[in-house]
Order: structure tokens, then C-alpha cells, then sequence
């Protein structure tokens, strides 16, 4: 299981948003490649960066600076927020990106997605689904995390056929930066029913215990951010976890 470190840039500062709320955030510094160079320092194989400013905008703001931190730091990246465009796409991989994480399109625009999947491979692009609880399904929340998809989870995954995507990030919005522990119920779901996807469990992770027990789950990564900010364990800990 690989353990992606999370940076969230605002502004071109490191920070975290409580419920992926934008009036809640928290700022960490305002030096995103030396927190970079730190991770990559203890052993990640693969930092996870998001464009806060380009997912609450709806359109592409700080991949310049995303493209400078993957010249600087010999890291692996998987980067997304504000990704609108083929031309988004292309910008990120040839920035040095390795994989560029598409999020809204995903699920309001399926058979655009589906054809940037099939011109760039599989490995080079994560679907993310960030989902709000609704009763008892699970509702992608689009823009942001402003507003709500017209399908639930399980049928925006069915858009995409075993074979055309391998990665899959999945977000529950309502744990992102709160530190509860992931949704693990939601997540051993995905597994089961998806079985050809690379999941990623994202939102709530607190403690070394979470990442053990998505790696039971059969996560094939987690991504890490508050805990790792506030010293709840390091990234070598993580590792060694």
C-alpha cells in the first residue's frame, strides 16, 4: 500500500480544509517545496498535491507552481484541483506530474474522461470521487465540494468499465480534515464491488491504526494530511506501519 503525504495549495501556502469547507482552513506554511522536499526526505515514494484555488474556482490556478515543485523535488506526484481540459491534462504531464487526478469531470462528464483514459493510459490519470452521505447512499459532491451530483456513487463508477480505469480516489467529505478515521465501511464496500480499481482511501486519517486497517481492507494507498501536519505520526512512521 503506498502512503501519499498530502499537500493542499491555497494561495501557494500548505493548508487543510475542515468538511472541504473553504471558510474553514488552516494553514500550515507558506513553503510548499520544502514541505515537499521533507516528505520526499523520509521515504515517500509519491506525494499527493491539490490546486484548492483551481477546485473552488472550477478551472486550473497554481499548476505553474505544481509544475516548479515537480522540477524541484525527485518525487513521484499525483496532482489535481481545476482539472477542466485535455490541455489540463497535457500541462501536469508534461510539468512532470505522474499521474493527474481528474475530480468533477469524472462524474459530470464521463465519456470526455473516458477518452482522456484511453489517449494517456490508465496509469497516468486517478479518478476521484469525493462523496457526501445523503441517507443511505453516497452522493458525489462536484465544484469544489459545492455542490451535489444527480447520481450516487455507485453509478458514476459504472461509467467506467473494469479495464479502462485503474485508480480511484475516494474522498468522504464529511471526515476530510476532522481526524475521525477514514469511512472504512464505504471503502470495503468499493473493494468488493470494484475489485479492478487501485482504491485510495482519503479523509479522516488520524493514526497509524487507520493505515493498517486500509491496508487490510485492500486499499492500494492512503492519503495523509492533518495527521501528518499536527504530529500525529511521521511519514516514517507511516511507512514502517
Amino acid at each position: 500500500m503506498i502512503v501519499y503525504p498530502a499537500i493542499d495549495l491555497r494561495h501557494g501556502a500548505c493548508v487543510r480544509l475542515m468538511h472541504g469547507r473553504f471558510d474553514q482552513v488552516t494553514q500550515y506554511d507558506e513553503r510548499p517545496e520544502a514541505r515537499l522536499a521533507a516528505f520526499a526526505a523520509a521515504g515517500a515514494a509519491w506525494v499527493h498535491i491539490v490546486d484548492l484555488d483551481g477546485a473552488e474556482a472550477g478551472q486550473a490556478r497554481q499548476h505553474d507552481l505544481i509544475g516548479e515543485l515537480a522540477r524541484a523535488v525527485d518525487v513521484r506526484i499525483q496532482s489535481g484541483g481545476g482539472v477542466r481540459s485535455r490541455a489540463d491534462v497535457e500541462t501536469l504531464l508534461e510539468a512532470g506530474v505522474g499521474r493527474v487526478v481528474v475530480g468533477s469531470l469524472a462524474v459530470s462528464a464521463p465519456e470526455t474522461v473516458a477518452d482522456w483514459l484511453a489517449a494517456y493510459g490508465p496509469e497516468r490519470i486517478t479518478l476521484a470521487i469525493d462523496v457526501k452521505a445523503d441517507g443511505g447512499r453516497y452522493v458525489p459532491a462536484l465544484k469544489g465540494w459545492t455542490e451535489a451530483a444527480g447520481v450516487d456513487l455507485w453509478a458514476a463508477l459504472d461509467r467506467y468499465s473494469p479495464g479502462t480505469v485503474r485508480h480511484l480516489l475516494v474522498t468522504d467529505v464529511g471526515r476530510d480534515g476532522a481526524l475521525t478515521g477514514p469511512n472504512f465501511e464505504l471503502l470495503a464496500q468499493i473493494v468488493q464491488r470494484r475489485p479492478d480499481l487501485q482504491v485510495q482511501a482519503s479523509g479522516g486519517v488520524a493514526s497509524l491504526d487507520d493505515l493498517a486497517a486500509a491496508r487490510r481492507l485492500g486499499c492500494a494507498g492512503v492519503i495523509v494530511g492533518r495527521a501528518l501536519y499536527e504530529g500525529r505520526f511521521t511519514v516514517d512512521q507511516a511507512l514502517a506501519a
